[in-house]
């Protein structure tokens, strides 16, 4: 595993493009100057030494020797010892609903892009607990198991959207249903499970598998997303909108949050709902019981130790800018004998 002590250099790899420019900058501006003198065909026979290939190396050369100083200075770091570490928490799993309802947009930007950034500040307010993140439509489906690495479920929360389902429709039974799976099933508490949905459920009944999870120990929380008034279904193309669903009449379709339905889920489990609401902490609720369960112990394997690494590309950058200024921009005498390096008539 590799991590950095110093991240926020690496932005420094962005400035890399500015230098390239700088070499074009400096490699256009000589050939202005020799075409001031004259023909260009005559001016390389005048100085046929003159590499037009090595300019270019060099700039790669220097630019590598840069990317390679700036990670130095961000000092990398590798994972050498992998052992177990205890931890105390909770088991949190996070349903997302990603079904076509959700690219409604009476919450800003989307119900989808408020739901992401839900899940990632759950994500990131979590402290030894393990999570799992499940996504739902018409029928459920596991992208991350229980685990303590943070990172990951951040990394997945962030490509979630709606379609990476296969099968169209909501189905929050089944998602509460795979959530019972994938609990420990000696354990009757430490359990917690977090369904971020606009509610309109068209496959199961889930009230009742709330129940069934209630009697296993897990606490339901419901996230609903939307409004009651509703808002229309945008179908998108390339990422624009085109156009809103409609149903077969030629009607507007509207999807409206579907508060009971989370509301009797949340009674069922022991848990609390809350309507998302733009610009508001609508997890507080969640967090202040999550912090109440009682937590259990268990262990997770972890790199304990990292050792520096920065030594390494720090000698390569050194050593890159060290060779190129003993690289010289004439053509090696050698290799001009072929005719591939020989000026030709055509060239400019």
């Amino acid at each position: 595993m590799i991590r950095f002590a110093h991240p926020e250099f690496l932005n420094w790899l962005f400035a890399l493009p500015a230098l390239l420019a700088l070499f074009w900058a400096a490699w256009y501006l000589q050939r202005r100057r020799l075409r001031a003198y004259g023909d260009a065909r005559v001016i390389r026979r005048m100085i046929p030494e003159r590499s037009r290939v090595k300019h270019w190396l060099r700039a790669g050369i220097v630019l590598l020797a840069f990317a390679s100083l700036i990670v130095a200075y961000a000092n990398p770091k590798v994972g050498t010892r992998y052992e177990e570490v205890t931890r105390t928490g909770i088991d949190l799993i996070v349903a997302v609903d990603v079904s076509s309802s959700m690219d409604a947009e009476d919450i800003r930007p989307s119900r989808m892009s408020a739901a992401k950034r839900e899940v990632q500040n759950l994500i990131g307010n979590l402290k030894g607990d393990r999570i799992a993140i499940i996504v739902f439509a018409g029928e459920a489906y596991m992208q991350l198991p229980l685990t303590t690495d943070y990172s990951a479920a951040l990394m997945l929360s962030d490509v979630i959207s709606t379609g990476i389902a296969p099968r169209p429709g909501t189905a929050i039974g089944s998602a509460i249903r795979l959530a019972r799976e994938s609990f420990e099933q000696d354990e009757g508490k430490h359990k917690a499970m977090v369904i971020i949905t606009d509610g309109e459920n068209h496959e199961d009944d889930p009230v009742e598998m709330a129940r069934e999870a209630s009697r296993e120990g897990i606490v339901i929380h419901t996230i609903g997303m939307g409004t009651l008034e509703g808002a229309p279904i945008p179908e998108r193309v390339d990422g624009n909108t085109r156009r809103y669903k409609k149903d077969r009449d030629g009607e507007l379709v509207l999807t409206r949050l579907d508060a009971e339905t989370l509301k009797e889920i949340a009674r069922a489990a022991n848990g609390t709902f809350t309507q998302a609401v733009s610009g508001r902490d609508n997890l507080a609720t969640v967090f202040s019981q999550i912090e109440r369960m009682e937590k259990k112990e268990f262990g997770t394997r972890q790199f304990t130790d990292f050792e520096d690494r920065f030594q390494y590309m720090l000698a390569l950058g050194l050593l890159l800018l060290v060779g190129e200024l003993f690289l010289s921009e004439t053509r090696n005498r050698f290799l001009a004998r072929f005719s591939v390096f020989k000026p030709h008539e055509n060239d400019e």
